[in-house]
């Protein structure tokens, strides 16, 4: 069974780690899309400095997708690893993977070609996959980004100043408007048997890939089921966002989408059912689980997310 899932950063590590339980009972060929807007910390210092394509993403979901053997888990550490030190040191803040990919693809010439060789090194059991081989810039219409103008409109830019901002989003959008598509990324949408959306931040994360025209066009058009994974807390970038909303900015951003699932967290959704009617405007079903860590970090379990993804996957057979 194909999926193809869609996301950046923790969130889409959450997911692909849940994935890779739920294909303990299932047999899945996991392929994941990642969002290439990361302008913060050591992916902004690469870009800035290298005009490289943001690693930070395409590393996280890399190492969710490592293999178990000892090698692989001790290189996917490696990976993992950041530098600390004094500030004037160049090397702090760096982790080590970003550079490896940096490196890969200066080599290569060519992302895709890198992160395949980068998935040898981990030994993936998946695809990793930019959403287009080029940088992007996300931006955002804020309202009340100025605590002390809370009327007003402005537009923020750059991926991490998005995420953090203290307004609400209104539009966010990609810079350049219209990218191209990573060619694979459009066949592995042709060929999936699910894509599948979720868990992550929404405007920084989740909704760019439904900014890239192709990519956008390919989702709609492709024959797979659709499956969304909600989050089980608010973020800056969507504050004062129900979990109705989330899915409501989702066909606001593809007018013609259309889901089968949403997977939502009995205690984040509380009454379910503005939630299951949004869910139902987009033709699809909630399926509620326990799926959030025990920890109180408003994170997902990925063993528990495993498990509920199990019979909903296992149900297109």
């Amino acid at each position: 069974m194909r999926i193809t899932a869609f996301g950046g950063g923790k969130g889409l590590s959450a997911g692909l780690r849940a994935l890779r339980r739920a294909a303990v009972d299932l047999d899945l060929e996991i392929t994941a899309v990642v969002t290439v807007g990361d302008d913060g910390g050591s992916s902004g210092r690469l870009r800035q400095h290298r005009e490289a394509l943001p690693p930070g993403d395409l590393r996280q979901a890399l190492a969710a997708l490592a293999g178990t053997d000892e090698v692989s888990a001790r290189t996917a550490e490696l990976f993992q690893h950041r530098y600390t030190g004094c500030d004037s040191d160049p090397l702090v803040g760096h982790a080590v993977g970003n550079l490896v990919l940096v490196g890969l693809m200066e080599l290569y010439g060519d992302p895709v070609c890198a992160l395949e060789h980068a998935g040898r090194m981990v030994n993936a059991v998946g695809r990793v996959l930019p959403m287009s081989t080029e940088p992007l810039a996300i931006e955002a219409d804020v309202r009340g980004a100025d605590p002390t103008r809370p009327a007003e409109v402005v537009t923020v830019r750059g991926q991490h100043n998005v995420a953090v901002t203290p307004g609400r989003v209104e539009q966010v959008r990609l810079t350049p408007p219209a990218p191209a598509a990573c060619a694979q990324a459009l066949a592995a949408v042709a060929t999936a048997d699910w894509l599948v959306f979720g868990p992550g931040s929404w405007y920084t994360s989740v909704i760019p890939h439904l900014l890239v025209p192709d990519l956008a066009a390919a989702i709609v058009a492709s024959p797979a089921r659709r499956l969304v994974t909600l989050n089980l807390a608010e973020e800056s970038e969507t504050l004062g966002l129900s979990l109705a909303d989330h899915l409501a900015a989702l066909r606001w951003y593809l007018p013609g989408l259309r889901l089968d699932d949403v997977i939502a967290d009995g205690k984040a959704v509380g009454d379910p059912e503005p939630v299951a009617r949004a869910a139902e405007s987009l033709g699809a079903r909630l399926v509620l689980a326990s799926v959030g860590a025990d920890d109180g970090s408003h994170r997902h379990d990925p063993v528990a997310l495993g498990a509920a993804l199990v019979p909903v996957l296992g149900s297109a057979r």
